[in-house]
């Protein structure tokens, strides 16, 4: 019995001076690199301050079957970080308080956007501008009525970044409009939304 344990108990110093040796036999080498700053880009649209790069602020009055209201406006794709392009900007359109002249898509107001290559000429006197293009004209927005969500945008410059549309916004009253739409107002918001390009190779 005494040899036995004996015997077990040099057994169990020869696996521990194994074991110690594994723990200090083991070889090592690290190395390792620090990236460069990773830095997101921005997506930024905006609209002209005021004057003649923003008279979407303008009302009117008195408005009858067959008028027009223009509206010019300046669209631009303000990012500055990079080449932060969109792939598309759209337009919402809403009324609050809301009447006949939005709700009814026949005979209430219709829409037409077009832009100019340049600055539009406006003349006239408020609100009651009008707008000529000294360079191409393009179509924005065919004419529809003037309610609409997402409405897909096209021939937009500001697609690209540090880049501006400049934009003729025109409402038109049809012949159409019944004597049910005297009398009645309404106040529109125009809501430009732009959407980021697709992921690409960085």
């Amino acid at each position: 019995m005494f040899k036995k344990l004996v015997a077990t108990l040099a057994l169990l110093s020869a696996a521990a001076a194994v074991a110690g040796l594994g723990t200090y036999a083991t070889f090592t080498s690290t190395t390792s690199a620090t990236q460069s700053a990773l830095t997101t880009g921005v997506v930024q649209i905006g609209l002209g301050a005021s004057g003649p790069a923003n008279r979407l602020t303008l009302g009117a009055s008195g408005i009858l079957p067959g008028d027009t209201m223009q509206r010019a406006v300046d669209l631009s794709n303000t990012a500055s970080a990079g080449n932060d392009a969109l792939a598309s900007i759209t337009l919402t359109t809403t009324a609050s308080p809301s009447s006949a002249l939005d709700t009814d898509t026949t005979n209430g107001l219709q829409m037409t956007i077009d832009s100019c290559s340049q600055a539009w000429t406006e003349s006239g006197t408020s609100p009651a501008y009008t707008y000529t293009c000294g360079g191409t004209t393009k179509s924005v927005l065919a004419s529809r009525p003037v309610i609409g969500a997402n409405l897909a945008l096209s021939n937009l410059a500001s697609l690209a970044s540090a880049t501006t549309d400049h934009l003729r916004v025109t409402l038109s009253l049809p012949q159409t409009a019944p004597n049910t739409m005297q009398n009645i107002s309404d106040q529109l918001t125009f809501a430009f939304t732009g959407t980021q390009r697709a992921g690409t190779s960085k």
